[in-house]
């Protein structure tokens, strides 16, 4: 009996802990997407040549676009250690205060799939494409006028 309530307590700090982890995984990936934004746009405002121009745009966004799925891969991997120490916690002590979540990252998605994923993949391949009809644009006028 007090085995199991020991096991208890630390499967309840355990999760306090990886909650945390999450926490700061999650704010990590909203940060690097208002940096992307900002140093694509900043990127854009630069004077010099345009082609080039729109290629440095680029540079950030496909940068944090890759960083932003390792984030999310990270916290994937963290969400099944939640898992797993939430259904094993009680019944071994195996892993105990183990925090290394690479044991999961055969169960997660690839970083490049994330990339490609619904959430990413709109959120970057809007932006990607505003670069593009940005470039269009750029084309259009110094053609036209």
């Amino acid at each position: 009996m007090e085995n199991k309530e020991n096991l208890k307590e630390y499967m309840l700090k355990e999760i306090e802990i990886i909650q945390d982890i999450i926490k700061r995984i999650a704010f990590n990936s909203f940060m690097i997407k208002g940096w992307a934004i900002t140093l694509v746009v900043v990127s854009l405002l630069l004077k010099g040549t345009e082609k080039y121009q729109i290629l440095i745009a680029f540079i950030p966004l496909l940068v944090f676009w890759f960083l932003d799925a390792y984030f999310l891969c990270q916290e994937r991997m963290y969400r099944k250690l939640y898992e797993w120490v939430i259904n094993n916690r009680l019944k071994t002590e195996e892993y105990l205060f183990d925090m290394n979540a690479y044991r999961f990252k055969d169960k997660v998605q690839s970083i490049l799939r994330i990339m490609f994923s619904i959430t990413l993949g709109w959120f970057y391949g809007s932006i990607a494409v505003l670069i593009i009809i940005y470039a269009l644009l750029l084309l259009i006028t110094k053609g036209g006028g």
